[in-house]
């Protein structure tokens, strides 16, 4: 089942009490770090998509998007996070929850940009707005279920 952004943007909120736990045989991140950077990825996109010209996007058939988009996933350990949506910063509850509300402010954001404005994914390619709102959706849930496992769920 795919969700809303907003629903796993919930979900995400759910586990901030539990940002410092860890289980090294899930991630060898704790579960603050899976929250925060879910959240620099809405917010760094988000910032792109505003930056961006509609004018230059181009859709274009992607395999790999189909596939992403048809699952609802992605395997672990598969891919490397650009170093722009790692947390660099200690992570807490107040790191964590200004995160949070950014991220909702930034998400409410795309509702006043062009469909066609876009991010440029390095597998995917370009993605305008609805796809990003899917993609969005489908990474958050892949760190919610990182989390759930750390935390013994």
């Amino acid at each position: 089942m795919k969700r809303s952004i907003n629903d796993v943007l919930n979900q995400l909120e759910e586990q901030i009490p539990f940002f410092g736990s860890f289980n090294e045989k899930i991630s060898s991140a704790n579960v603050g770090w899976h929250i925060e950077h879910s959240l620099l990825v809405i917010i760094k996109i988000c910032q792109s998509i505003a930056n961006s010209d509609p004018n230059k996007y181009e859709w274009k058939f992607s395999l790999r998007w189909l596939l992403f988009y048809l699952s609802g996933s992605f395997p672990r350990g598969k891919a490397k996070a650009p170093p722009a949506v790692i947390p660099v910063e200690a992570v807490n509850l107040e790191t964590l929850k200004a995160s949070i509300e950014i991220a909702r402010k930034s998400i409410s954001s795309l509702k006043s940009v062009h469909p066609n404005q876009y991010f440029i994914h390095p597998i995917f390619g370009k993605l305008n707005k609805k796809s990003t709102m899917v993609f969005f959706a489908i990474h958050t849930n892949h760190h919610l279920k990182i989390i759930r496992n750390i935390l013994g769920e």
